[in-house]
């Protein structure tokens, strides 16, 4: 699987630590920065993903911040891309089951590693369970345009 990450300043610690742990899982995994802790700002990185997921060149994305909220917003205004932040490993199951979550926003601040470890783990291991849900992802697609 192609996976694509950013984050901010905020996130940049967190991002790098992903950053292993999917190339560890044998993912392809590619990083769109920042590439120091220095400040940015976050719309930027995640148009960078969310551009990279909405023309098809990444399956999915990964996104840091303090919140992941703002990483969100961001990345849900490009066609295809459905992007939230979870906060723990229900709300990151259920949103690759149920809403086929291709970009998975993570709040640094307020997540241990562990947590987020945990996380990365099973969105990246869950599969869209299509049925009925097809059929909503339809209808968010159709109000895209």
């Amino acid at each position: 699987m192609k996976v694509i990450i950013a984050s901010d300043h905020r996130g940049f610690k967190v991002k790098q630590r992903i950053f292993l742990q999917l190339s560890e899982l044998g993912d392809s995994v590619s990083n769109a920065g920042p590439f120091t802790e220095n400040s940015v700002d976050y719309p930027d990185f995640a148009a960078i993903v969310a551009n990279e997921i909405s023309q098809g060149h990444a399956d999915r994305g990964i996104l840091v911040c303090g919140t992941g909220i703002g990483m969100a917003i961001t990345a849900n205004k490009f066609p295809s891309v459905r992007a939230a932040s979870c906060m723990n490993t229900l709300s990151a199951k259920l949103s690759r089951q149920h809403n086929d979550l291709n970009v998975l926003c993570i709040g640094a601040d307020l997540l241990s590693m562990t947590e987020i470890d945990n996380i990365i783990k099973i969105w990246m291991e869950t599969e869209f369970d299509g049925g009925r849900h097809e059929g909503r992802i339809k209808k968010i697609q159709k109000y895209e345009q």
